[in-house]
């Protein structure tokens, strides 16, 4: 791959990288879960920016690799461990340490959040990211109305999982 294509790469993946903070966020449930996943999304966004068109912003783009790594991943987790190995001598950037102190208010939300399931997770994870119905639906391979209307329904979940 060319300079330019890594320098691009890499300015894009810094400037997004807490999107796939908060998918980690929503799928692993320690820290070292959270930097394998990290490690694996940033790996499958590697070997696929390559064929990045640019049709989507970035971000957009780098929800939907991230979702299918993480709910590929969370899935085969249940029979066992996946990972892929790199070069550990290349590192494109120096991830920023993620606080969970400063998130100690969502915990309650994370923990409601992560009783749902894949989709709705990433519903809502996208919702709270302020992406609107129209980018939401594109991300998930789903209609506009189709996006609200799962929306609605969790809202509904989420209130009572956190008000039985």
């Amino acid at each position: 791959m060319s300079a330019s294509l890594e320098q691009s790469f890499v300015k894009q993946l810094q400037e997004n990288q807490n999107i796939i903070h908060k998918i980690c966020r929503l799928y692993t449930s320690g820290d070292d879960e959270h930097k394998d996943l990290f490690q694996e999304i940033t790996i499958q966004l590697w070997k696929a920016f390559p064929k990045f068109r640019g049709d989507s912003k970035f971000s957009t783009w780098a929800y939907r690799v991230a979702l299918n790594t993480a709910i590929t991943l969370y899935r085969k987790s249940k029979r066992s461990i996946a990972t892929t190995e790199y070069d550990t001598t290349k590192h494109f950037f120096k991830a920023e340490d993620y606080n969970y102190e400063e998130e100690e208010q969502l915990k309650l939300l994370y923990k409601a959040v992560y009783q749902l399931n894949d989709i709705e997770k990433a519903l809502v994870f996208m919702y709270l990211e302020d992406k609107n119905y129209e980018e939401i639906a594109e991300t998930l391979g789903i209609s506009e109305v189709n996006a609200r209307v799962k929306m609605n329904r969790i809202k509904g979940k989420l209130k009572k999982i956190l008000n039985p």
